[in-house]
């Protein structure tokens, strides 16, 4: 790409120089990136402790649900980690007159920043990955462990937008999950005496409503079940019913019916995976089965726009990083410091700001996941190409 302008000695001056700023830049990287996700999930900790204490968790259990929340913090925090590592390792090199040395000799800077280009494309690489393949696996196993601590019994399982839940002598499946409308669709609710299936219901939908009193056959129907979990004044309405009643080999059809047997819109949303615990082909999934039942839940096509866009920051971050340290400009640790928190946050502010203008609609999910990225990116491109040589 760049041409060092060097001599043949002076070519392996650079690659010797280029390895050890590498190494120098991930050890930083690692300890600061390691360091700050190790602190944040202990702040996490700190912050839940008052609802564990009270069950007196072994400290191993505590620890080991603050190592299971580094990743996600981790993921969050590489592209900082990698924009202060970059002006902590070519400060150094300035303050040196490293960089100074090497254009004297007609060496290249930018070509002496290739390795970091690529180093940044495998640090997006692996940013993703993570996001993909670990993140979303360590939560889902910090969210059961919070649940065995809290000795919390686990009646519903969530994924997809599709819940199981057990309800003691019945089990109910719900194909899809509408928490933005307080309604479900395609309900199963089967009844069990013993081992043996004897009921089966079926629901086209069901919303979400206060008690109504019974008003004889007018085609509503009480469904015994338990309601100890389900804390709300309120059942569920389902329409489009048919009971395959298993026991006298029945069927009957009602328009709608009203049953306690499944909790309450809250109870299920709380079992419902957060958009961290599911990778962008889970998102994309879930998307896909709501816009099947016609409903365009924005915010989730926001969080898969985000997915893509967010592990770009680590490369962009490192480009604004090498750009600006080897300019020169940077004199002391404590300006490095603050210049990188003062990027960082204003990167963050941006980033943030236009994720919540889409959510609320008034940018596009496309707009508002892209928009910073590139405006960034277009920066951080900027600075690397007018370094001076």
């Amino acid at each position: 790409m760049f041409a060092l302008g060097l001599p043949e000695g002076g070519v392996t001056m650079i690659t010797m120089l280029q390895r050890y700023y590498l190494k120098e830049f991930f050890l930083l990287f690692f300890i600061i990136a390691l360091g700050l996700g190790f602190i944040s999930s202990m702040i996490e900790l700190v912050d839940k402790i008052e609802g564990f204490i009270q069950y007196n968790p072994p400290a191993s259990k505590l620890l080991l649900y603050s190592l299971l929340n580094v990743p996600r913090y981790l993921l969050y925090l590489m592209p900082v980690a990698a924009l202060l590592s970059s002006l902590f390792t070519f400060g150094q090199a300035g303050r040196r007159k490293e960089t100074v040395a090497i254009k004297a000799s007609g060496g290249s800077i930018k070509g002496l920043l290739v390795p970091f280009i690529y180093c940044g494309i495998f640090l997006a690489l692996a940013a993703f990955l993570m996001s993909e393949f670990v993140a979303p696996n360590f939560s889902k196993k910090a969210h059961r462990l919070s649940d065995s601590i809290t000795k919390r019994e686990k009646i519903l399982t969530v994924k997809e937008g599709t819940a199981w839940l057990r309800a003691r002598d019945c089990i109910v499946k719900i194909d899809l999950y509408l928490p933005d409308k307080g309604a479900i669709r395609g309900v199963t609710i089967m009844k069990i005496e013993g081992d043996m299936l004897t009921d089966r219901i079926e629901a086209d939908s069901g919303e979400w409503g206060p008690v109504l009193e019974s008003r004889g056959d007018d085609g509503r129907r009480y469904l015994e079940g338990p309601s100890s979990s389900r804390p709300e004044r309120g059942v569920w309405y389902l329409r489009g019913v048919t009971d395959y009643n298993i026991k006298s080999g029945t069927v009957t059809k009602f328009g709608e019916i009203r049953s306690d047997v499944i909790d309450s819109p809250n109870i299920i949303g709380r079992g419902m995976q957060k958009p961290e615990e599911m990778n962008a082909r889970e998102l994309l999934s879930y998307t896909k089965r709501l816009r099947d039942a016609g409903i365009k839940n924005t915010r989730l096509l926001i969080d898969i726009h985000s997915r893509l866009s967010f592990p770009l920051i680590n490369i962009i971050m490192l480009l604004v990083g090498v750009s600006l340290a080897t300019r020169g400009e940077i004199k002391s640790g404590l300006i490095t410091t603050a210049m990188g928190i003062f990027i960082s946050l204003l990167y963050w502010l941006g980033y943030t700001a236009c994720l919540s203008m889409g959510y609320t609609g008034i940018l596009s999910p496309v707009f508002s996941a892209w928009l910073v990225p590139v405006i960034f990116g277009g920066v951080a491109l900027y600075l690397f190409v007018t370094i001076p040589e």
